[in-house]
């Protein structure tokens, strides 16, 4: 009798015949693939390593003063900025024409990718133009903006609102067109109006692309701030830091980064929370 056999016993049978039974098997233990349950406050693991690699390479000297400083004396130096009132008003200044920019830029390309969207018309006249302005930075124009513009608050809003509009289009526009065309043909079968397909079929499936372009547009707002306030402003934070820079004041520069890190950390997290309530019904492995 082989070793395979020798595993197998009889059973009897009601009619006294014999079968043979095979041991039950253990079943496998299932294989996790996904990432797994969310840590809590995952997302400050990063920042709070940096941080912590920060601060010992400069207390233990590796990192220069001058070309650094310190998380305590940049810490020290935000206070001091507070207790003047100059981050307040730098920073109130420079979230208006983020909030600006960022309002004009979405606005448009929801807009236009809409129309290019549902239109094969809107599609012809509207993506070459778009994706012709993909391929040339924003901040190469503000040569052309300051000529046409001036350098006051409008080219300022108007660049940032260029960074933005098109990370919107490009994301919504491709959540428009990858909706699934069965449910085009569904609509068109119950007889839903135009303005009842928009709303049942067209926004719900553009919803995830938008809200990706929005993560996009945030950061690009942020971007654009950066560099329009140090070309030509006498307020906001990248003027305080070109200001700072002029002196040699690292710390200062410092304390314009994180602001500008925080508030693209916030941002981004708002959006994500949006996400998240909006796209409840998906099942991801975002969780």
């Amino acid at each position: 009798m082989s070793a395979e056999a020798s595993t197998l016993t009889k059973a009897s049978t009601s009619t006294g015949r014999t079968r043979p039974v095979t041991p039950a098997r253990r079943r496998p233990r299932r294989r996790r693939l996904g990432p797994g349950r969310p840590v809590p406050y995952g997302w400050a693991i990063g920042p709070l390593l940096l941080l912590a690699l920060w601060s010992v390479g400069s207390a233990a000297g590796f990192i220069d003063a001058r070309n650094l400083s310190a998380p305590w004396t940049v810490v020290s130096t935000a206070g001091d900025l507070i207790a003047e009132g100059r981050l307040q008003s730098n920073l109130a200044t420079s979230a208006e024409r983020a909030l600006l920019g960022l309002l004009f830029g979405t606005a448009a390309g929801l807009a236009l990718a809409i129309a290019a969207g549902l239109s094969r018309i809107g599609e012809g006249i509207i993506d070459g133009p778009v994706q012709i302005k993909r391929a040339i930075p924003s901040l190469a124009l503000i040569p052309l903006l300051i000529l046409w513009f001036g350098i006051g608050e409008s080219m300022k809003v108007i660049t940032i609102a260029l960074g933005v509009f098109v990370p919107v289009y490009i994301h919504t526009h491709n959540g428009l067109r990858t909706i699934d065309g069965r449910y085009a043909e569904l609509a068109e079968t119950v007889g839903l109006s135009r303005a009842g397909f928009v709303r049942h079929v067209v926004l719900p499936g553009a919803l995830p692309g938008f809200l990706l372009g929005m993560r996009f547009a945030v950061t690009a707002a942020w971007l654009s701030l950066v560099v329009v306030e140090q070309v030509n402003a006498t307020s906001g934070i990248g003027y305080m830091m070109e200001l700072a820079r002029t002196y040699g004041q690292t710390d200062i520069i410092i304390v314009g980064l994180v602001v500008y890190g925080l508030l693209g950390l916030v941002s981004d997290a708002l959006v994500r929370l949006v996400e998240r309530k909006a796209l409840s019904w998906r099942r991801t492995l975002a969780g």
